[in-house]
């Protein structure tokens, strides 16, 4: 039987998981250490490793937790709703999902751009099966007239390169538009662009 884990335990993994995130989505999995991560958790490096039995292992259980909180705004979507709307409100969530959690968006990025070592299993079982599950449920709202023939596929690609942008760019956004938070105009500029695109 698991034993159950003590307050300090959950604390110290959290804490582990925290400056993994900081230090991986800063430097990558390659430029990053245990000894950077102990630096920033604040913890020593062989407490780490009662928690977690290496660099990997700290890099893997956040990808494995950014994948189901990305992949959880998918499976909400609601067969039954007004199709634009469902459309809307994943799109809308998708953008949320960068502007508090940008570090977990580059974390993943990251991984993409490196070929996906850690989690291309991942990507080619459960991702592929979530988003063709979903991808015939908008064929089958434009095969209903509910919403304007569209790829479906390349619709979803295109709401993630969209959302995903503000954070994974963020650098070249504020760049180009200057400093502070443009995820307000994103989100009103995403609206107007899908609806027109998706209504009937």
């Amino acid at each position: 039987m698991k034993k159950t884990e003590t307050r300090i335990q959950k604390k110290n993994q959290s804490a582990i998981k925290a400056a993994g995130l900081k230090v991986f989505s800063q430097f990558g999995f390659r430029g990053s250490t245990l000894d950077q991560i102990a630096t920033e958790s604040s913890l020593s490096k062989p407490n780490i490793l009662y928690y977690f039995s290496s660099k990997e292992a700290i890099y893997e259980a956040l990808l494995s937790q950014l994948l189901t909180d990305w992949l959880q705004p998918v499976r909400d979507i609601d067969p039954a709703g007004e199709p634009v709307e469902e459309i809307l409100k994943y799109a809308q969530h998708k953008l949320k999902m960068s502007r508090l959690y940008p570090r977990e968006s580059r974390l993943y990025a990251n991984e993409i751009i490196q070929g996906a070592p850690r989690i291309k299993s991942v990507l080619t079982g459960e991702l592929r099966d979530v988003v063709t599950t979903l991808a015939a449920l908008i064929k089958s709202w434009s095969e209903a007239g509910l919403i304007r023939v569209i790829d479906p596929y390349h619709l979803i690609f295109s709401i993630w390169a969209m959302t995903q942008h503000y954070a994974d760019f963020d650098v070249q956004v504020q760049a180009v538009l200057g400093e502070g938070d443009h995820f307000d105009d994103a989100e009103q500029y995403l609206e107007d662009m899908l609806r027109r695109m998706l209504t009937v």
